[in-house]
């Protein structure tokens, strides 16, 4: 035999005032920030994985070609400096 099912009320905490459309504006734009500033971190982190990488690389010896290690460690001597200056331009925000 199944349980019984019952109507259950909608309990919704929120406000029960709708939301103008101003007041959804101000959301979303402020919801738009937070997704720009969290893609910016995570072109940050990828930009220092592959900064490790580069390291890796550079590091690596013989096994990778001289031009290849050459380049490795121009990224990574430039990806520092980049990831700051992003880090600077987004925290003025």
């Amino acid at each position: 035999m199944s349980p019984s099912l019952s109507v259950v009320a909608d309990n919704d905490l929120k406000s029960s005032r709708t939301e103008t459309v101003a007041e959804r504006v101000r959301r979303l734009q402020a919801e738009a920030k937070q997704l720009a500033k969290d893609h910016v971190h995570a072109l940050s982190a990828a930009i220092m994985n592959a900064e490790a990488i580069a390291a890796e690389i550079a590091d690596g010896g013989d096994a990778y070609p001289p031009g290849i290690r050459d380049l490795a460690r121009r990224f990574v001597e430039d990806a520092e400096a980049r990831v700051q200056t992003l880090e600077a331009i987004a925290s003025r925000q």
